[in-house]
C-alpha cells in the first residue's frame, strides 16, 4: 500500500515543492490549503487555525486511508504590512502567531494521538513522522517583521517537544529552516534579498527553492535519519553559518 503524507500549505510555493517531491517518490500525497479547490490533485481544503478545520482534514484521511505516514506541517503566512515592534498591532501579531505556531501546534497534537492510534492497529510497513517547517527567522531577528519571527521561533520549540515526547511511540520528529526562497511570499521584497544575496549573505550565493526544501524534507523522510529526532535541517544557503 503506498504511504500517505499530508503537506499543509501546499496551493503553491515551498509547500508545493514538498508535495509535488513526495508524490513523485511514491507517496500519495494529500494537498491541503485555505483555496477552495485545486486541480488535479487530492485535495481537501484546512485552514490550520481552526479545530473544526483540522479534524475535518483528519476525519477525511482517516476515512480515505485509514492511516498517515508523514505529516509535513508547512502552512503559514507572512505579516500584511511589515511594522517596525514599536508599531506591530495586535491584530497582526494574533492572525501570524494563531495560524504559525498555534495551527502548528494543535496539527501536531491532533495527528500525533492519530498516529499512535494507528501504531496500536499493527498496519502493516506502518513508520510515521512529523516534519515542520520552520524559517531561519526561527533564530534572526527582524524588528521589522518581530511577529513572524516570533511565530517561527514557537515552530522550533513545538518541534523539540513532540520529539521529546513521541520517542516512547518511535515517531521522529524534524524540523527543515528554509532561509532566502523564491516563493509568491518573497516576490514583495525580491529587490532587496537580490542585493543581500550578491553582497554575500548567504555563503552559497543563489536565492533557494522549493526543490531545496523538498530535498530537505525527503531526507527527513527517508528513514535515515530516525535516530536524530529533533535534527534541524537547512535549506538556507549556509546563512545559519557564523562567519567573521
Amino acid at each position: 500500500m503506498p504511504k500517505i503524507a499530508l503537506v499543509t500549505g501546499s496551493y503553491q510555493g515551498i509547500g508545493r515543492g514538498i508535495a509535488d517531491k513526495l508524490k513523485s517518490d511514491g507517496y500519495t500525497v494529500i494537498y491541503s490549503d485555505v483555496h477552495e479547490t485545486m486541480d488535479g490533485e487530492i485535495y481537501h481544503k484546512c485552514d490550520i487555525s481552526k479545530a473544526s478545520d483540522r479534524e475535518a482534514l483528519l476525519s477525511y484521511i482517516d476515512s480515505e486511508y485509514g492511516r498517515l505516514d508523514l505529516l509535513v506541517n508547512n502552512a503559514g503566512v507572512a505579516c500584511k504590512v511589515r511594522l517596525d515592534i514599536l508599531e506591530t498591532t495586535e491584530e497582526s501579531f494574533d492572525r501570524v502567531v494563531g495560524i504559525n505556531t498555534k495551527g502548528t501546534f494543535f496539527m501536531c497534537q491532533l495527528f500525533s494521538n492519530y498516529m499512535i492510534k494507528c501504531l496500536s492497529k499493527g498496519l502493516d510497513d506502518y513508520s510515521p513522522r512529523i516534519v515542520n517547517i520552520a524559517s531561519n527567522s526561527s533564530y534572526t531577528s527582524s524588528t521589522s517583521r518581530g511577529e513572524y519571527c516570533i511565530s517561527k521561533a514557537g515552530v522550533s520549540m513545538i518541534t523539540l517537544l513532540f520529539a521529546d515526547r513521541l520517542a516512547e511511540y518511535g515517531i521522529p520528529v524534524f524540523e527543515v529552516r528554509p532561509g532566502i526562497i523564491k516563493t509568491p511570499m518573497t516576490e514583495v521584497v525580491s529587490a532587496k534579498y537580490d542585493r543581500l544575496i550578491a553582497e554575500g549573505i548567504t555563503p552559497i550565493k543563489r536565492w533557494g527553492t522549493p526543490e531545496d526544501v523538498a530535498n530537505c524534507v525527503a531526507a527527513a523522510a527517508s528513514g535515515l535519519l530516525d535516530f536524530g529526532t529533533g535534527t534541524v535541517l537547512n535549506a538556507d544557503g549556509g546563512f545559519h553559518i557564523r562567519r567573521l
